[in-house]
């Protein structure tokens, strides 16, 4: 199981168990994470292998998920289930996702210094011999997927447009959106984030 679908011994484990159920519903696991606090919640992020996933997708999975936890009771605590999309600033947790995301705008953190630095911020440009290929300031960089211990696109204008894009042309229910009434997103340069 890759680190950045279940980074802690216990996501490894609820990996384990809610995988089956959701690839035989035909959906892919992104990410899974049980989260503290006050109270428990376990964040489950799937989709369609070729992207995409609607509410009601969500509401099934939870349902079966659910059925299947109360059989494999892996929790002592009691916990809130949440499922949902990966989201339009998605995780980036399978070799795969760096090959389809190419061209779009990524932070990418690495558990080890690389060059002195453990963050990159970039323009993803697909993979190579197993290397994850990011144009940072300095150039095209290759990161050993191993190497990972985060990654997500970052949200851009261009972004938000192929995500409403993609839901058009697969057909799937804009839940009202209207691309009109989004504001361009004016980034500063000297205010971004590393």
């Amino acid at each position: 199981m890759n680190d950045l679908i279940a980074k802690a011994s216990i996501d490894r484990r609820m990996a384990e168990i809610i995988t089956p159920v959701i690839e035989g519903m035909g959906f892919e696991l992104v990410r899974v994470r049980l989260m503290g606090g006050k109270s428990h919640t376990l964040q489950i992020m799937a989709e369609r292998p070729e992207g995409g996933i609607e509410v009601d997708d969500c509401a099934r999975i939870s349902t079966a998920v659910s059925a299947t936890l109360d059989v494999e009771d892996p929790l002592e605590d009691a916990y809130t289930l949440e499922v949902s999309s990966p989201g339009i600033d998605r995780p980036l947790t399978r070799l795969k996702d760096f090959e389809t995301w190419e061209g779009y705008e990524a932070k990418i953190e690495t558990t080890e210094l690389i060059d002195g630095q453990r963050r990159f911020k970039g323009v993803l440009q697909g993979v190579q011999d197993g290397e994850i290929l990011i144009q940072i300031e300095q150039g095209i960089i290759g990161l050993q997927f191993d190497w990972l211990s985060d990654a997500k696109l970052v949200l851009t204008d261009e972004l938000i447009r192929e995500m409403l894009r993609q839901r058009k042309a697969a057909g799937m229910s804009g839940d009202g959106i209207d691309e009109t009434e989004f504001d361009d997103i004016e980034t500063d340069p000297g205010s971004e984030e590393d």
